[in-house]
């Protein structure tokens, strides 16, 4: 009886032991567990791949432009040949009997021509004959009449003589007419003996066509007939033989998908492999993007011509490449792994904007500083990332402004005013000494902030003083103020919504100052411009007064809708590139015209990512990408942005979820997880 109750006695505590495991284990399975990775900062390229085959750059295709049959080859595949060498013959026999027949009605033409003249010397003779009557005639009939008028002989016989002279002229003018059609007949004869001579010639070409030569030194890689054929020339000409000139410098001739072709430039780095040589990689260029556009099964393509060096001859004309063409390189910045962006939790949402959200948000997209509300970038924000400050461009620091102090219509309109009014003064700086510029900056700083103060209602002028002495304790590093204080002494903040000329000129500049124009998409562009086009200080400041008098039209954006933004943004941008282009030389025009493709290229996209803090929780933001390899993507950030204390190099962010058992969602693998099972 014992035994049995120690025996039952084991048996409820094994299972009592299992089913707080198993219930444990259970527990632990229902929490939401996450994989994450960290954000990174390197270097990260987008390239663009494509298929094609390898071909001779310039290779000739021979045929021949007559009929008949080969009678000798004197070449074969991989044979070097030399411009003009024979390299088959076309049975000439038919071709030179040709030759003789047409010689042959040469000769007789030339007969004709001869019995031509011998009728015409004939002619001339009997116009020479019929000439001398003619003239014995009149004499007679003038001899005669005299007789008449002396009464010495009857009138009968000088009518007799007057009937002779008109015979002779009558006659005479049959001679000359005769004459005519003998020269007539020369000309004739002359005619068909050129016609006869023509005729021979082409038949001595025909003849010399016999004779297959090379139009170029090269190599024959193809040869498409035998000794015997026959081969026949009607409407195109037979291909017999193909020549590639020189397969030492070869190209690769890619299919780019549509979708890709506008990042295609030429220049850009290429590498591709062959399937003759694995493991191996070839490098290249590209020479040359054809706008021809090859349609096969309702996919439309684009040749893009990859030149490269073929060393040694390894490669063949025919081999099938795999290309990759490097579009775009950046270094130094932060990057998320695509894992990262197609994460979604369900109910975890960026939290959402309020006004003054809105205004840091707007100060940290540079981006769309350019424009304003309508997000328009000459540049996308990863070409103009600086590594430190705070603020952003125009358009958002006026919307600091404008939701920061409640400024209505009317002040709005007085802002961009003053705005449009200091721009000139501001820009005309950078022709100053540096030792000069910073009064300067300093007088017109403390004289716009004297006009925007006398715009502000009293609440608004405590508001922006607070504003500006937050705005020079973020310069100086040190806490803000808190609500209430008042700036002690003028301070340059960046607040002003004009970009100074000595930051869009690159110059040295307040640090506020820098902060506005330098982070501005207008400002990198015309930094950008100014370095690579090699712009002359004329062309500099014409450069710098078309962006100051576009910078307002930009800003008019934000009144119209949403939808009638885009449009109206494009008419801008021409007109501005296009006025730009009209200050630049020929050959600046032509590096402009590659910038502006570049510039086209580099898109940014939205996103959203999701970050682990400390608690283990996560955050979700919306975020912009740059390029991408194809396992990272470039994550954009503004420096000063309500995001950038976050999304730094280093932050965890969840790459995959591994749900609880029976919540109906896959985890990371894609396969359904699995609770604990009991052990028994």
């Amino acid at each position: 009886m014992k035994k049995a109750w120690i025996g039952w006695t084991v048996v409820v505590l094994a299972l009592a032991g299992s089913g707080w495991w198993w219930w444990s284990q259970r527990a632990q399975t229902e929490v939401v567990q996450y994989r994450s990775a960290k954000i990174e900062r390197g270097s990260l390229q987008a390239t663009v791949s494509a298929s094609g085959a390898v071909n001779p750059v310039t290779q000739v295709s021979v045929g021949t432009q007559v009929s008949g049959q080969i009678r000798d080859l004197f070449v074969d595949f991989n044979s070097e040949v030399k411009a003009g060498q024979m390299i088959a013959q076309i049975d000439p026999e038919t071709f030179e009997y040709r030759v003789r027949s047409s010689q042959a009605d040469v000769d007789a033409a030339l007969a004709a021509v001869l019995t031509a003249q011998a009728t015409a010397a004939a002619s001339r003779a009997q116009v020479s004959r019929v000439q001398v009557d003619l003239d014995e005639a009149q004499r007679d009939l003038d001899r005669k009449q005299s007789l008449v008028e002396k009464q010495f002989v009857a009138q009968s016989e000088a009518d007799r003589a007057r009937a002779l002279v008109n015979t002779s002229v009558a006659a005479l003018k049959a001679a000359q007419a005769q004459l005519a059609v003998t020269e007539a007949q020369i000309k004739t004869a002359t005619a068909n003996v050129a016609q006869r001579e023509a005729a021979l010639a082409q038949a001595r070409i025909d003849l010399a066509r016999t004779r297959i030569t090379s139009p170029v030194n090269g190599i024959v890689i193809k040869r498409a007939i035998e000794k015997g054929q026959t081969v026949a020339a009607s409407l195109q000409s037979p291909e017999l033989f193909v020549i590639a000139q020189n397969l030492s410098d070869m190209q690769v001739d890619a299919s780019v998908d549509e979708s890709d072709v506008g990042r295609i430039r030429t220049g850009q780095r290429a590498t591709f492999t062959v399937d003759a040589f694995p493991g191996q990689t070839f490098e290249g260029s590209v020479r040359q993007v054809r706008k021809a556009a090859q349609t096969i099964a309702n996919v439309v393509t684009y040749v893009a011509v990859v030149g490269f060096s073929n060393t040694g001859g390894r490669l063949l004309p025919g081999m099938t490449a795999n290309v990759r063409v490097v579009t775009d390189l950046r270094d130094s910045v932060l990057k998320v792994p695509n894992a990262a962006l197609r994460v979604r939790i369900a109910g975890v949402e960026p939290p959402a904007a309020g006004a003054s959200g809105a205004a840091g948000a707007a100060s940290g997209a540079s981006a769309s500083a350019a424009s304003g509300a309508s997000g328009w970038a000459w540049l996308p924000a990863a070409v103009a990332q600086p590594a430190a400050g705070a603020g952003g461009g125009l358009a958002a620091q006026r919307e600091r402004l404008v939701n920061g102090l409640k400024l209505d219509q009317e002040q709005q309109a007085k802002l961009d005013a003053i705005s449009a009014d200091m721009r000139p003064r501001f820009m005309a700086m950078r022709d100053l000494p540096e030792a000069e510029r910073g009064p300067v900056r300093a007088k017109l700083m403390g004289e716009m902030q004297q006009r925007i103060n006398a715009m502000l209602n009293p609440d608004q002028r405590a508001a922006y003083e607070l504003m500006q002495a937050q705005g020079q304790a973020r310069q100086a590093g040190g806490p803000p103020p808190a609500a209430g204080a008042a700036a002690s002494t003028p301070v340059q903040p960046g607040l002003a919504a004009v970009p100074p000329a000595s930051a869009l000129a690159g110059g040295p500049a307040a640090p506020a100052a820098a902060a506005v124009g330098g982070g501005g998409p207008l400002g990198e562009f015309r930094n950008r411009l100014v370095s690579e086009l090699q712009l002359r200080v004329e062309q500099a400041a014409k450069v710098d007064a078309l962006i100051a008098e576009a910078r307002p039209k930009f800003m008019t954006l934000r009144d119209l809708a949403p939808e009638e933004r885009p449009k109206a943004r494009d008419r801008i941008m021409a007109d501005l590139r296009a006025r730009i282009g009209d200050v630049l030389t020929a050959e600046q025009k032509t590096r402009y015209a590659a910038f502006l493709s570049e510039a086209a290229a580099r898109t940014n996209t939205r996103g959203r990512i999701y970050l682990l803090g400390q608690d283990g929780k996560p955050k979700a933001f919306n975020v912009r990408l740059g390029i991408t390899d194809g396992s990272s993507t470039e994550l954009l950030v503004a420096p000063g942005g309500p995001n950038a204390a976050e999304l730094k190099e280093g932050a965890l962010v969840v790459i995959g979820v591994q749900t609880p058992a029976g919540a109906g969602t896959a985890g990371s693998s894609g396969r359904p997880p699995s609770g604990p099972r009991l052990q028994f």
